[in-house]
């Protein structure tokens, strides 16, 4: 009877630095190396970043709703109950193991990677990341196809910000240092959702690594003993890091809940609709229980804040007991799907009418949509001008663009794909306000002319 493989938490949690693997030191502080990487991303420029990038609404007027900063911060909490909740029942069960230790540190790897997991998304919410790789697969990027390798085009055409996080964590930009953000290996691993190379991205436009970061992902998951799959044609494709689905679990959680929250706020939901709906998730003694607190107060934006916390508290129940239940599925790389898709029929209903109300009444609201089209428009516009100039930079107007270009991004990069990959770099780091000052700038529409 053959052998069944499987991952082993001794390797999986693994404190070394990548990056600086040869200056690995096992010695405790008063902060754990996953305490530090939280830390590191929390004090982080691109982590700032994300307070101006949009998570679906239109970045506030009146009414503030999440960004992708209040997002993350967020996911990083629900990610370390979930987590947390998860170790409780692992430490008992593998108590007797010598490594039993290290599973402790599990909800503050999670929180990391929750707080890490949408560093690399563009401008203008998921929108931006169609953008980036329409521009190639449609509009005027479609000339450089024959001047890169099929797996540098499928890099570009199926951009994707998990893998583009991955890049920004790891990859030395000019005058840093080796390993990019040196975060542990587990962190790192705990945020690629799905890790195989752009080849094999098919239609869903989902990778977990460009091929530049190849080799990177690949010493980081071998040492981590993460599961890799056989391939006839030599792609690139691993089992997931078991914390991932806790990451993927707490993201799920927290957009979908709180999208809801945000909508309902805006005025796109009624209270009474989204008090039903969030009162699907408990059964009948518990809702009579939430329903009697809920009166004691007037606000509806209240008691809908009420209700979602109640809600996020189910779910994080539901997604923790599904984690540990199937964790030996986990472990031989044999688990499909997300945690919610294998939570109790109750809760997993619940999730997927919120998901199916969302779909119906606030992701093509005109609002929006309007956001998504201007995104694109701007995006497409800088990806545009930005490419022409890593490409022809002895021109006027290169010499100009390219002035204005951080140090940090190579646009003189060797190969062509170095350069088109320094502007991908460039327009993802932006956030919206950036985006749309410098678009605004180069069409001459913020211009000051002093009379």
């Amino acid at each position: 009877m053959p052998v069944t493989m499987k991952m082993d938490w001794n390797r999986l949690i693994c404190d070394k630095r990548f990056g600086l693997e040869d200056y690995h030191d096992p010695r405790r502080g008063v902060r754990s190396d996953f305490q530090r990487d939280y830390d590191r991303l929390v004090f982080s420029s691109p982590f700032r970043r994300l307070q101006n990038k949009t998570q679906v609404f239109p970045l506030p007027g009146s009414i503030f709703v999440h960004n992708r900063l209040t997002h993350s911060i967020e996911v990083a909490c629900v990610g370390r109950s979930l987590a947390t909740e998860a170790a409780i029942v692992l430490r008992e069960r593998h108590g007797a193991q010598p490594w039993a230790g290290k599973i402790d540190a599990i909800g503050e790897i999670v929180a990391a990677g929750c707080l890490a997991h949408d560093l690399g998304n563009p401008p203008f919410g998921h929108s931006g990341e169609k953008a980036i790789s329409t521009f190639f697969s449609e509009g005027a990027g479609r000339e450089l196809q024959s001047e890169l390798t099929p797996g540098q085009w499928a890099d570009l055409t199926h951009f994707e910000g998990n893998a583009n996080a991955f890049r920004l964590l790891t990859h030395r930009f000019k005058g840093r240092r080796p390993g990019g953000f040196a975060m542990t290996y587990s962190t790192l691993a705990s945020i690629v959702k799905y890790p195989y190379e752009s080849v094999l991205a098919g239609n869903k436009n989902k990778f977990g690594f460009f091929t530049s970061e190849r080799a990177d992902f690949s010493r980081v998951a071998d040492e981590l003993g993460m599961l890799r799959r056989p391939s006839a044609d030599g792609s690139l494709r691993y089992a997931r890091h078991p914390l991932v689905y806790l990451v993927e679990a707490a993201d799920d959680i927290c957009y979908e809940v709180m999208d809801l929250e945000d909508a309902h706020k805006l005025g796109l939901l009624a209270t009474g609709e989204v008090t039903e709906l969030l009162l699907s998730f408990f059964e009948p003694e518990r809702r009579s229980r939430i329903v009697d607190n809920m009166e004691r107060v007037d606000d509806p934006n209240e008691k809908i804040g009420y209700l979602r916390s109640s809600v996020i508290g189910v779910l994080v129940n539901a997604c923790a007991r599904t984690f540990t239940d199937n964790e030996e599925a986990i472990l031989a790389g044999d688990f499909e799907g997300c945690l919610v898709e294998h939570i109790p029929e109750r809760e997993r209903e619940g999730y997927r009418a919120c998901n199916a109300l969302s779909w119906d009444k606030i992701y093509k609201t005109p609002d929006v949509v309007d956001l998504e089209l201007a995104g694109t428009s701007i995006i497409t516009f800088l990806m545009e001008k930005l490419i022409h100039a890593v490409r022809y930079p002895d021109l006027n107007y290169s010499q100009l663009l390219l002035s204005k270009v951080p140090h940090q991004y190579e646009v003189d990069a060797p190969t062509l794909y170095g350069k088109v990959q320094a502007v991908v770099d460039h327009v993802s780091g932006m956030t919206d306000v950036y985006a749309l000052d410098l678009y605004r700038r180069l069409n001459g529409m913020s211009l000051k002319i002093n009379n």
